[in-house]
């Protein structure tokens, strides 16, 4: 792999090699957001596999933060939406306004019409607003007054929610968190981590001013075309494919879960398991890789017995489980 500090022309800066421009996000992210790469590497994963994002975590760990940093080092446009209870679906896709000077119905496109939607809060919006994005995450279009219209690409949803507060929320349904590629947990940081925080701060650091921390552009929507191609190319082997199928189905069959991971999930598995592959260096698949991915491609995937839940299983420890009973491909 080439040098991530010169581009194929000699010049400064992570152009020209996808790998080498998708790993440089982390340090240029770095310089606004500290201590939550997990996070910054699921976003990423996403991209790569054309797929959305569930952020879970309480408020005031940057996760705002997090996806505008990644927007401005990947040189995307990116819009935020805050969902309340009373906002309204032609609030996100856009609608139909009249112009008074033609006597014609024009077209306005909402905030939908981006390449990365922080929507911020997701469950605090009624169903009939929640659904107006399924559309958008699964067909990459949004259809208004019968025609539809085709959102930029690269497209990602990073839609965000506490997970402590449930007063006045209105909770995913199954079909809706399937339609997520991953659910990453965004945790509280560590003590250095928040000492690392606050001297920033200290020192003057203005979260609302990305261009003034220093965060620059090091990829984009070309960098991220041919990462997308390369990571198509990644070999995945009949006993990977087993392996993941095995996986899935073993939460099907666990007594702790109503319901298990479906096709779709276990497709999806795969997916974030090439683009991790592909981003660790190599061209084939390992089972390490599955495992990897495997809590955030699935955890939103299952559903605990209400019994399970009051003994304090999570859907983590139940995944967790299961990849230490399935037997490993060598």
């Amino acid at each position: 792999m080439m040098d991530p500090t010169t581009d194929n022309a000699g010049n400064t800066g992570h152009r020209g090699d996808a790998r080498a421009s998708l790993e440089a996000l982390r340090a240029e992210i770095a310089k606004a957001v500290v201590g939550q790469d997990p996070a910054v590497t699921g976003l990423v994963v996403a991209l790569l596999c054309r797929g959305h994002v569930l952020l879970e975590g309480v408020p005031g760990v940057a996760k705002t933060l997090l996806v505008r940093a990644l927007a401005a080092a990947l040189e995307l446009d990116t819009k935020r939406v805050q969902f309340t209870p009373d906002l309204m679906p032609s609030d996100v896709t856009g609608s139909l306004v009249y112009d008074a000077r033609t006597a014609e119905f024009s077209f306005r496109p909402g905030p939908v019409f981006t390449n990365l939607l922080l929507a911020d809060e997701i469950n605090r919006t009624p169903p009939k607003t929640q659904s107006s994005l399924l559309e958008a995450m699964e067909e990459r279009q949004v259809t208004v007054d019968g025609t539809p219209r085709p959102l930029p690409e690269p497209f990602l949803v990073a839609a965000t929610q506490n997970p402590v507060e449930y007063e006045g929320t209105y909770p995913l349904p199954e079909a809706q968190l399937d339609r997520f590629l991953l659910k990453l947990t965004v945790p509280l940081p560590t003590r250095q981590d928040e000492i690392a925080v606050l001297t920033r701060h200290a020192d003057g650091f203005n979260p609302r001013d990305l261009h003034a921390a220093g965060v620059r552009p090091v990829a984009g929507p070309a960098e991220l075309d041919a990462a997308r191609t390369a990571v198509a190319k990644t070999t995945v082997s009949p006993e990977i494919t087993a392996y993941v199928v095995d996986i899935c189905r073993a939460t099907r069959e666990s007594p702790s879960l109503t319901l298990g991971v479906s096709p779709r999930g276990a497709t999806a598995l795969l997916s974030t398991a090439r683009a991790w592959a592909w981003l660790t260096g190599r061209d084939y698949v390992i089972p390490d890789d599955v495992k990897a991915l495997a809590l955030p491609t699935l955890r939103h995937r299952v559903q605990l017995r209400p019994e399970a839940e009051m003994e304090g299983v999570t859907a983590d420890s139940v995944i967790t489980a299961i990849l230490t009973h399935v037997p490993v491909p060598r």
